[in-house]
């Protein structure tokens, strides 16, 4: 639970008439501006000031985020909200901050039900670090995960994309293999969205966007092109919102993400975050074996048996020579 955003009203708030008072889901965060949906009205609010000054305290960069539950006080001269109170959250999604922010903690999204991480299989190329990094974060707070690797049209029997896609399906993660130009995995994808509230992100380019609208048309999500020399894609989808989907459900669309940093966890702590190390863990010669030099590694003997994707493993120890230096999880 995330005890930090469940400041409740002021007195001043409880004087106030119970008919100004209104509770909503945040469906679109811009900065300043929220859209707040109660009932079939979007009402765009703002938040209060004492909300700023506990994310300063808290570190973080968002008091509220997409999928917030909140109170809003409705201002009925001009038909805006000011959000007055902000729900504790069941769960959610967080990366470390980039750029002149670099530490805080960013909230992707409030109150999720499953997370997927999406790469294309080419332009721009897959970056499995990135997925570990994902799942590692999804996990730490109690997010189902999975992987939609898009872009298959594009595959062309790419042997290296096939042994990454079956690592992750026999680790026990869901793996969807999609094109939204094509129309491949369109229906397998809209099943695993129904009846929950999913987000989906991953770097510009990865055609997160063209997805949903294959998913539901209606939504008409713009969409951006790679470039065919450096292979990352424009920003398109500038701020997190959250959709409907007309069979059951929600799904958020991020902004494009090319790192996605982890927060809050000790080195000591990560391997229990790779699913097929902890089998071994208690196996190891020393109770703090960090599973990179030290003899009798239980972990090491695993990689050297094949039992443990060496791939798996060197993405480990990026993350856990990062976490060591102090710079929390950052990678690529």
């Amino acid at each position: 639970m995330d005890n930090a955003s469940t400041s409740s009203p002021s007195p001043a708030d409880d004087a106030a008439p119970d008919n100004a008072l209104l509770e909503g889901v945040v469906t679109r965060s811009t900065g300043s501006w929220y859209d707040i949906q109660v009932g079939d009205e979007s009402i765009p609010s703002r938040v209060r000031g004492k909300f700023r000054l506990e994310q300063e305290e808290a570190d973080q960069t968002n008091p509220v985020a997409v999928g917030d539950r909140v109170t809003i006080r409705l201002n009925e001269e001009d038909g805006t909200g000011m959000i007055v109170d902000i729900h504790e959250r069941e769960t959610k999604l967080s990366r470390r901050a980039a750029g002149r922010r670099a530490g805080q903690e960013h909230v992707i999204v409030a109150n999720v039900d499953f997370a997927w991480a999406v790469q294309s299989v080419h332009m721009p190329r897959l970056n499995a670090g990135f997925i570990d990094r994902f799942l590692i974060s999804a996990d730490m707070f109690d997010v189902p995960a999975g992987i939609i690797l898009n872009k298959v049209d594009l595959l062309n029997d790419d042997p290296e994309v096939e042994d990454i896609a079956a690592m992750y399906t026999e680790l026990g993660y869901p793996v969807l293999r999609t094109s939204a130009t094509e129309g491949i995995g369109i229906e397998a994808l809209r099943e695993q969205l129904e009846d929950k509230i999913s987000v989906v992100a991953g770097p510009s380019g990865t055609g997160k966007s063209s997805l949903l609208n294959a998913i539901e048309p209606g939504l008409d999500v713009e969409t951006g092109e790679v470039s065919q020399k450096t292979e990352k894609g424009k920003h398109t989808t500038t701020f997190a919102e959250l959709h409907p989907i007309s069979g059951g459900g929600f799904i958020v669309d991020t902004p494009g993400i090319r790192e996605f940093g982890i927060l809050e966890l000790h080195p000591a702590d990560l391997a229990h975050f790779f699913v097929e190390f902890v089998p071994y863990l208690d196996d190891c010669k020393f109770q703090d074996c960090t599973h990179d030099h030290e003899p009798g590694c239980a972990v090491k003997r695993a990689v050297d048996d094949g039992d443990i994707h060496p791939r798996r493993y060197e993405s480990y120890l990026n993350v856990l020579y990062s976490l060591q230096e102090g710079e929390e999880g950052l990678g690529r």
